[in-house]
């Protein structure tokens, strides 16, 4: 840990004082309020959501399981391959999860460590692996089959997800694209879909809400996996063997509002392996892949225009055969957790003003073929 410190020096340089003092944190101090940590089971013979509560020094302590209402596809460290699986609402009172054995997709209410069912509905395809959630709009990304994306809208009265008539479109990639997550843009004009099985980057420009076909690019780097947004609609995504010999890596695109991406940075290495998941904190300076083959987390610097840095290729360790399969931040984006997939655990480590990460807390009981995270 540690290397390129003096490089990490001249990117904070050009930070501002105020952005500094607004993401400080004096490590053993509270940071900020409380809140909770979400886990899918992810499990064939009843999906569930396990809830951790987190104090605000960012430990975690087990709260309680809540049923899904669905199946999950649960076997291995990283069964549905994809980057959120579990995602919550911008306000923070819905809670969003797959159920990839039953196609379907549930809604919960939240409040503080506890969740209600809303509603439990079918997918619009087969396999749903990843969400999307923006200004009542929920799409949803199904891998198996012919994949596609299928979006609702969420009914404000009783919080339940009804179809929406004409966004269903099937990825550029068809059946041999291996979808990994979709998101939307920050302004809400397009989608964006990562393909590992084609190394494609699709982005769907919405009318209305409503999906045109798909427009697919190459990615810059092998596998693009995760991803995130940085300042100005940058898209920057985690390259699972982007780098050199197959190694891990991490790209940036900006992406405009008719959907168009263009390459900031190009896969940038991390001599990591198997950089799967990605994360951008509220400040938009830094970024996080959780390197799964490594049992690490890299480090980026995000410039303004969306230009990458790496800062530190090993920023934090999860443990020898820990495999970090999923990452969240809290809402204040002080904290970083991990479901670590090899050991069954979650790992939790406090972001620093630097960016540099403190490990704090580490959690055991998930159980195997687990997928997803999020956090508030």
């Amino acid at each position: 840990m540690g290397i390129q410190r003096s490089l990490k020096s001249r990117f904070l340089s050009a930070v501002p004082v105020v952005a500094l003092l607004t993401i400080c944190i004096q490590p053993g101090r509270a940071a900020g309020p409380s809140g909770d940590v979400y886990v899918m089971t992810n499990q064939s013979k009843g999906n569930s959501v396990m809830v951790f509560h987190r104090d605000a020094a960012g430990m975690l302590t087990f709260s309680a399981t809540f049923a899904s209402g669905g199946n999950g596809a649960g076997t291995g460290v990283d069964p549905l391959g994809s980057q959120g699986a579990l995602v919550l609402g911008e306000d923070q009172r819905l809670l969003f999860a797959v159920n990839a054995g039953s196609d379907s997709v549930s809604v919960f209410a939240v409040w503080g460590d506890r969740l209600k069912l809303l509603d439990t509905v079918p997918s619009g395809g087969v396999m749903p692996v990843s969400l999307a959630v923006q200004h009542g709009l929920v799409y949803v990304l199904n891998a198996g089959g012919t994949p596609n994306i299928s979006g609702f809208f969420i009914d404000p009265e009783a919080n339940r997800l009804v179809p929406l008539e004409g966004s269903t479109q099937d990825l550029p990639g068809g059946a041999a694209a291996a979808p990994a997550e979709v998101s939307f843009t920050p302004d809400g004009s397009a989608l964006v879909v990562t393909e590992k099985g084609t190394s494609s980057i699709d982005t769907f420009a919405l009318d209305k809400g409503l999906p045109g076909l798909g427009v697919s690019f190459p990615s810059s780097g092998a596998t693009p996996f995760g991803f995130s947004f940085g300042h100005d609609d940058v898209l920057i995504v985690s390259d699972a063997a982007g780098g050199p010999a197959g190694t891990a890596a991490v790209s940036s695109y900006a992406v405009d509002e008719d959907g168009n991406a263009a390459i900031v940075t190009p896969a940038l290495g991390d001599t990591q392996k198997a950089a799967c998941w990605l994360v951008v904190p509220r400040n938009g300076r830094f970024a996080y892949t959780a390197n799964a083959a490594s049992s690490t987390i890299s480090e980026y610097g995000v410039s303004e225009d969306g230009n990458l840095t790496l800062l530190d290729a090993v920023a934090a360790s999860t443990g020898t055969g820990s495999t970090p399969t999923d990452m969240a931040l809290s809402g204040n984006s002080h904290f970083l957790y991990t479901r670590d997939g090899g050991k069954g655990a979650v790992s939790g480590f406090r972001i620093g003003a630097d960016g540099a990460l403190t490990p704090i807390a580490k959690v055991a009981g998930v159980p195997a073929g687990s997928q997803g995270i999020a956090a508030r």
